[in-house]
């Protein structure tokens, strides 16, 4: 655990990564910035807080206090686009979901910055991820990762229409068993909100990077859209209005939800247990 980087250790074969739900900006990058609510503003609000109950059934988590303005841990290093042909932000990112620049004029980030972010920010979390998943694998064949989000519900600029509150991703099925898959989604098929599985969000770099079923790890991308579990403005947001604050009572519904969907991945990691004894 450092000032920014957390890891809440469990025994569990359950990992829950958390790459955008910090709201930290290094005092050397504020002045630079179009102003802190912006840096902030896609921030995934309130995940950590709405999956907590997480830990006591012996998942280990690990969040970053980063802002994903300053290096988002979830984009390919290499600058390679997660989505080709399709909006989206990158590494460091210079605009805002909606389009908006997010550093005034000639105070963006270079290749040299950028590097430096890599190595300060980065790796640190992808070294961390990579140290839990193998120590729970010492103790279990298999390990389930689920890589933790959230986004506005409606963004013309990354997706039509109004988001569905549940948008698994799997990589279009190669991160994971398709019975976990499967488990996840009828969880939410059962709920009062709509789900899709690889729709528009597939999965970014760490669901794609770690999910190796082939090695025993079986990653699941979740994608809440906000007003499952935060009263969300539909539509444009401003400094007013965004975020809007956690309310325990209106995320009560879908946190019974995820609370079964995280039974079902610790069930699925316990069954492929009992397969690799036999």
């Amino acid at each position: 655990m450092t000032d920014w980087l957390t890891i809440r250790r469990g025994d569990a074969p359950l990992v829950l990564s958390f790459p955008h739900t910090g709201t930290d900006i290094p005092a050397e990058f504020e002045n630079r910035l179009v102003s802190p609510w912006l840096a902030r503003k896609d921030a995934d609000w309130w995940i950590e807080k709405l999956y907590d109950f997480a830990a006591d059934l012996g998942a280990t988590l690990v969040r970053t206090g980063i802002s994903r303005t300053i290096i988002d841990v979830n984009r390919d290093p290499s600058g390679a686009s997660l989505y080709p042909g399709q909006a989206t932000t990158g590494l460091c990112p210079l605009t805002s979901f909606d389009g908006e620049p997010l550093y005034r004029d000639g105070q963006e980030p270079d290749e040299a910055e950028i590097a430096s972010r890599r190595t300060t920010y980065f790796q640190p979390y992808h070294d961390a991820l990579a140290a839990e998943i193998a120590r729970l694998r010492e103790n279990h064949p298999v390990v389930v990762l689920y890589d933790c989000h959230s986004i506005r519900s409606v963004i013309p600029r990354l997706f039509e229409d109004t988001l569905p509150v549940f948008n698994i991703g799997t990589n279009s099925g190669a991160s994971c068993a398709p019975e976990l898959a499967e488990a996840v989604r009828g969880q939410c098929a059962q709920s009062e909100f709509p789900a899709v599985l690889n729709g528009r969000f597939k999965g970014g770099y760490i669901t794609r990077k770690y999910g190796q079923p082939a090695d025993g790890v079986h990653a699941v991308q979740m994608e809440l859209g906000c007003r499952g579990y935060m009263q969300e403005p539909l539509g444009p947001v401003s400094e007013d209005n965004w975020p809007t604050p956690y309310d325990p009572g209106y995320a009560a519904p879908i946190r019974k939800v995820l609370t079964a969907i995280m039974e079902d991945c610790l069930g699925f990691a316990s069954a492929e247990k009992k397969k690799a004894a036999r």
